[in-house]
């Protein structure tokens, strides 16, 4: 079942893969009777419990955990945060309420909720901006340089973009529901400069339909298909041995995005077949599809990565290494790979459940986390160890899963990290995790020249 590259492995209605995902082969026992966090009535801000006030780490690093934000009514509904995303002042953090365990989540009301952290009497049950959603949303990404921005990707297959800072009328734009929409989930939105107006944004999104296309905002508050891609079984590089699809399966479902912080055109995509393919927007081979589309669809893939043990549902590339990225999947193991070879160079096995999320941090080149499904977070700085965690958090005490978690850019010792029992968590990091060692990048250089064994 794991390598088998079936639309529905992410919880999509109907598949046999996904039952109770979210607590990895247990059904889930959330419900609105849960305690809430203890309050703290002198200051209106959530207690810490002991246990997370300071974790250390192998050589006195430290993680404490700065906030504990939630929104009573997603948590009352059982919603889990399926994504995070930091504003581009680095002050505000919003999260995505959906559901990624196995069902139908097109119809179900959710919300994208706000917390703007350096407001006084920060109440971290009371979002500063709520939205709700007609269905669940799977994904969320702030605006590169507009701070009330932000687009989200629905169950339903829609993209929608939001303006926080008009509370009666936050919706934007949408794709609305046309041939050009994703028939499958949504699961990563990204904004990307326009090529020849780079204080112009379009938006890139990808999904479970093996469909990744580039949407940008039209008069009248829609979304326009611009330029699209379709990844078919048929045309995937055959540089590395692949699973053989099942009978009758045309597309390979599109499960995660990272683009290159060197190369614009240039990015990653996770599968669910359990590989990652090295993928070009500049591709112009046609491709290989039934589906309807306004535009003309792209075969983007040029190069097949050795595949997880299972579906892939993360990818980050290196901001210090044009060659360097991460992903992480069910399998519970954390790849590093370089864009040069289609083995990993390394392998960590980071947890005997599935891995959700995988990120590098943008101020230390050897320093990444993961979010794991038995419900830590988990930093490496591989200049300490290449094989075991500098420190691992634990974020939910029942050890349900964390299902994403972001660094921020601008405040770097800040971290933060949403799970299945609704609550962002906001760590915040020593400055060991923050501040770069001598010689870091050359250690990335040995790195990305080893040959894989």
């Amino acid at each position: 079942m794991a390598t088998s590259a079936q639309p529905g492995l992410l919880g999509l209605a109907g598949s046999a893969g996904g039952e109770a995902l979210a607590t990895n082969g247990t059904a889930s026992t959330e419900g609105p009777e849960r305690p809430g966090p203890l309050q703290d009535e002198t200051l209106g801000v959530v207690s810490v419990p002991s246990q997370w006030r300071g974790v250390q780490g192998i050589r006195g690093e430290t993680v404490t955990c700065l906030h504990t934000l939630s929104y009573p009514p997603a948590q009352g509904q059982g919603l889990h945060v399926t994504g995070v995303s930091w504003n581009t002042t680095g002050s505000v953090v919003a999260c995505a309420y959906g559901r990624l365990d196995d069902g139908d989540w097109s119809t179900l009301k959710s919300f994208v909720c706000t917390w703007n952290l350096d407001r006084r009497g920060l109440n971290p049950q009371q979002p500063s901006a709520v939205v709700e959603v007609p269905s669940a949303v799977m994904c969320l990404a702030f605006h590169p340089t507009q701070p009330s921005h932000m687009a989200g990707g629905l169950y339903s297959g829609e993209v929608l973009v939001w303006d926080t800072s008009r509370p009666e009328d936050p919706l934007l734009w949408r794709t609305g529901l046309t041939d050009d929409t994703h028939t499958d989930p949504v699961y990563q939105v990204v904004w990307l400069p326009e090529p020849r107006h780079s204080h112009r944004f379009q938006l890139l999104s990808v999904a479970a339909d093996g469909k990744v296309l580039l949407w940008q905002g039209v008069g009248a508050g829609r979304l326009q298909l611009s330029a699209g891609f379709a990844l078919a079984v048929q045309q995937l590089p055959r540089n590395t041995k692949l699973k053989k699809p099942s009978r009758g399966e045309t597309e390979v479902g599109a499960t995660a995005v990272a683009f290159s912080s060197f190369d614009p055109s240039l990015f990653v995509l996770g599968t669910e077949g359990g590989f990652p393919l090295k993928c070009s927007l500049a591709a112009e081979e046609a491709a290989v599809t039934r589906m309807p589309s306004s535009v003309p669809l792209r075969a983007p893939a040029q190069f097949t990565f050795a595949p997880h043990g299972g579906p892939v549902y993360s990818v980050s590339c290196s901001p210090f290494h044009r060659n360097l990225f991460l992903s992480a999947g069910t399998d519970g193991h954390v790849h590093l790979y370089s864009m040069l070879q289609a083995q990993p160079l390394t392998s960590l096995q980071l947890s005997h459940k599935y891995l959700f999320a995988v990120r590098w941090s943008p101020v230390r080149p050897l320093v990444f986390a993961a979010a794991s499904g038995a419900g830590d977070v988990q930093l490496f700085d591989l200049q300490k160890s290449s094989q075991k965690p500098t420190v691992s958090v634990k974020q939910t005490e029942d050890e349900s899963p964390v299902y994403c978690l972001e660094f921020n850019c601008q405040q770097t010792q800040l971290l933060a990290a949403g799970d299945a029992k609704g609550t962002v968590k906001v760590w915040q990091l020593s400055s060991e995790f923050t501040e770069q060692g001598a010689r870091e990048t050359e250690r990335l250089d040995q790195l990305a020249s080893e040959v894989a064994s």
